[in-house]
Formats: C-alpha cells, sequence, structure tokens
C-alpha cells in the first residue's frame, strides 16, 4: 500500500511513522508512506498558502493552488483514493479505516485554518472527521487515520489482534487481565485460568456485551445478537437494578 500525506507541517508525522507499528510495516515493505509539504508548491514569492475568504468572515481559508498542484505531483494520484481531515466530514470509524485499508493508493490532505476552499470537493473522493470537536489543523486526524489503517494490512500485526478488539466485532472489547494472577489483592477472574475455553468464551461474550451497554449502549443498534446474547443482556439488566 501506498499513503501519501499533504501537509504544512511535515515534523508532525516524523516521530509516528517512525516508531512502533507503523515503522515496523514500513521496514517490511508493507506500505510507503510519503510525505509532502504543498507549501513547496505555492507560486506566491513568500510561499503563500492562504488567503482571505470570498464575502468576509473570520480567518483564512488554504487555497487550491499549492494543494492541487502537490496532488497531481503525486505519481499516479488520479488512481488514488483521496481524502481531506475536516471537521464537517463524515464521522470516522473502524468499518472505514477496514475499507481503507484495501486500497491500493490513498492520498491524505490535511485541513487548515477555516478550511479549504469548497472547490477541493472536485479534486478528493472524501471528506473525513475523526470526531465532533475542532483541532488546530489536520494533521492529528491524518495520523489517526494512517495508524488506523496500517495496522489493519495484512501482516502488519498477526490478525488475531484484530479480531475481537473494540468495534471490529460491532462490541467494545472484553476486559483483558494478565500476570500476575493476584496483584496487591485484586484477582484476575476465576474462569479466566480454569483452561474451560467455552467458559471462557462465555465469560468474554458477556463482558464485552455489559462494557457495551454501559458504556456505548447506541452500539448495540448495530449488531446481530445471538438468543445468547439477548440473554446476556437480560442477565445483565438484572444485575444492574
Amino acid at each position: 500500500m501506498r499513503i501519501d500525506i499533504l501537509t504544512l507541517f511535515p515534523e508532525m508525522f516524523t516521530g509516528v511513522i517512525n516508531s512502533s507499528i507503523i515503522k515496523r510495516a514500513i521496514d517490511k515493505g508493507i506500505v510507503q508512506v510519503n510525505i509532502h509539504n504543498f507549501r513547496d508548491y505555492s507560486l506566491n514569492k513568500h510561499q503563500k498558502v492562504d488567503d482571505t475568504p470570498y464575502g468576509g468572515g473570520a480567518g483564512m481559508v488554504l487555497t487550491l493552488q499549492p494543494l492541487v498542484d502537490c496532488l497531481k505531483a503525486i505519481p499516479n494520484y488520479d488512481k488514488a483514493y483521496k481524502v481531506l481531515t475536516s471537521a464537517s466530514g463524515a464521522l470516522y470509524n473502524q468499518k472505514k479505516a477496514s475499507d481503507l485499508s484495501k486500497r491500493e493508493h490513498l492520498v491524505v490532505i490535511c485541513g487548515h485554518y477555516e478550511g479549504v476552499d469548497e472547490r477541493i470537493t472536485h479534486y478528493i473522493d472524501e471528506e473525513l472527521s475523526i470526531g465532533d470537536y475542532v483541532l488546530t489543523g489536520g494533521e492529528i486526524p491524518a495520523l489517526t487515520i494512517i495508524d488506523s489503517v496500517i495496522r489493519l494490512l495484512p501482516e502488519a500485526i498477526s490478525e488475531e489482534s484484530t479480531i475481537e478488539e473494540s468495534y471490529t466485532s460491532g462490541l467494545l472489547e472484553y476486559p483483558q487481565y494478565t500476570k500476575p494472577a493476584i496483584y496487591d489483592g485484586l484477582e484476575v477472574p476465576s474462569v479466566l485460568v480454569s483452561g474451560n475455553h467455552e467458559e471462557i468464551r462465555k465469560f468474554r461474550r458477556y463482558q464485552a456485551l455489559k462494557k457495551t451497554y454501559l458504556r456505548r449502549p447506541d452500539l448495540l443498534n448495530n449488531v446481530s445478537l445471538t438468543k445468547e446474547d439477548l440473554n446476556f443482556l437480560e442477565l445483565i439488566k438484572k444485575d444492574l437494578q
């Protein structure tokens, strides 16, 4: 997979792409990440990339010329899937991360200031937001997107690690424990050290449903629940009364 990022602050990506899972994926040749400073493409003698908005208003708006010229300088940019980080974009989620991970070439444009000239929509495929809040720029959302996408690429991490984690199955992930079995008087649930795989499976499913019910009940509306799940939910509700 190839990922190209258009930004005014390339230094914000240096530490991330040279660390942890992303670095290992790059070293293995699983993904190629390229950072482009679109200020380098400005035709303004001061390398200006923004201007005042037509119609008046506060703040500055990113102009098209540097962005579009930078985009067109990327090999085969026209075949890439191009997204713009934007507070008004579609809400990013695990399903979208999974969809993007199947693309061969992804371009992420980091929005800034009061936004980008609306005509940028003619050059991109989608606008994405990582939440209902406003950040100083699109770099952090871009980092979120590339991290969540790269970890889903084949061989980036073990496939087993992604199967039951939060949101992949539609539920929040069940609680995890590790050694020692007792710490400061706090014990690991006995079922997890019982060796009974079926009981462990039931325990984990129950706990995933419980955590989701308590913290993100809205997610339950989008999950296909089995008869066992429905029985667990009834037990959860009774236990909480």
